[in-house]
C-alpha cells in the first residue's frame, strides 16, 4: 500500500477565507473552530474588515482574497469558503484564480432551497445589513428577483457589534435580535417556506429561528457541511475501499 504526497496538512479538505476581526466568535459560527464535525484550514485577509466588506462592497481587496485563497490550497484545501455572505460578489473571480471548487457565499443555496419548496412557497433570505445588500450581492449568488429579504440592521445588539467589530456581545440579546427580525418577514411575506441566514454569525441562532417561526433555516454551517461532503465522501466500511 502506497501514501501519495502532494499537499503541506492533510485531513481537512475546506479551507474558509476568514475577514479580519475581533467580535466574538461563538460556537456555530463558522469562525470558531469547535462548530466543525470535521478539520479545516482557516485564513485571516488581512484588512478585510466587517465593515469593508458588508458596508463598502469589499472595495479593492480581491487580491488579497486570491492570494489568501492561494495559500490555503497550497496548505492542502480541496476547496475554499469564506465566512461572509456578502463576498459572492468574488465568487467568479475566486472560481476562476483558485482552480478548486468555490462556495464563497450562504446566498448560493436560495435556488437550491427553492426547488425544495412547494408551489407558491419561496426561500426569504435574513441578512445582518439590509441597507448594503445589493442587486450585485444576489445575483452574483443567482437569487432571484424578488426573494423577500429581511433584517437585524437597526435592532439593538446584533448588526451593531459585529459589523463595528466590538469586542463584546450580549448574546442573549442578539439572539432575539435574529428571532424577532425572522419573525418580522416571515408575518410579512407568508409565500415564504424556508428561511437562509445570508450571515455566518447567525447560525448559533438558527435553532432558536427554526422553533419560532416553524420552517426550515438553512445557513453557511448547512452549505459547508454539504460542501465538504463532496470534497471528502464519507466511507463506508463495506466499500470504502473499492476504486
Amino acid at each position: 500500500m502506497k501514501a501519495t504526497g502532494g499537499k503541506s496538512v492533510y485531513g481537512a479538505s475546506v479551507g474558509i477565507l476568514m475577514l479580519e476581526a475581533r467580535f466574538p466568535r461563538i460556537t456555530g459560527d463558522v469562525g470558531n473552530a469547535l462548530t466543525w464535525g470535521f478539520p479545516v484550514h482557516y485564513k485571516v485577509v488581512k484588512n478585510a474588515s466587517p465593515d469593508l466588506v458588508v458596508r463598502k462592497e469589499a472595495e479593492g481587496m480581491l487580491p488579497a482574497f486570491i492570494e489568501a485563497g492561494e495559500e490555503l490550497v497550497a496548505m492542502g484545501a480541496d476547496g475554499i469558503t469564506t465566512n461572509c455572505g456578502f463576498l459572492s460578489v468574488f465568487q467568479a473571480e475566486l472560481s476562476a484564480e483558485l482552480k478548486v471548487p468555490v462556495a464563497a457565499s450562504s446566498l448560493m443555496q436560495v435556488p437550491m432551497i427553492n426547488a425544495l419548496l412547494p408551489p407558491g412557497k419561496t426561500c426569504g433570505v435574513l441578512t445582518i445589513s439590509g441597507g448594503t445588500l445589493t442587486e450585485r450581492h444576489l445575483a452574483a449568488a443567482n437569487v432571484p428577483p424578488g426573494t423577500p429579504i429581511g433584517t437585524t440592521e437597526g435592532l439593538r445588539e446584533f448588526t451593531r457589534v459585529i459589523l463595528d467589530d466590538e469586542p463584546e456581545m450580549d448574546v442573549a440579546v442578539a439572539a432575539q435580535d435574529n428571532v424577532d427580525a425572522a419573525k418580522r418577514l416571515v408575518a410579512d411575506n407568508p409565500q415564504i417556506g424556508a428561511l437562509l441566514l445570508e450571515c455566518t454569525n447567525m447560525v448559533p441562532y438558527a435553532a432558536a429561528i427554526r422553533e419560532a417561526i416553524g420552517m426550515p433555516v438553512f445557513s453557511m454551517v448547512s452549505f459547508i457541511e454539504w460542501f465538504q461532503s463532496g470534497l471528502a465522501p464519507r466511507r463506508f466500511a463495506a466499500h470504502g475501499q473499492i476504486r
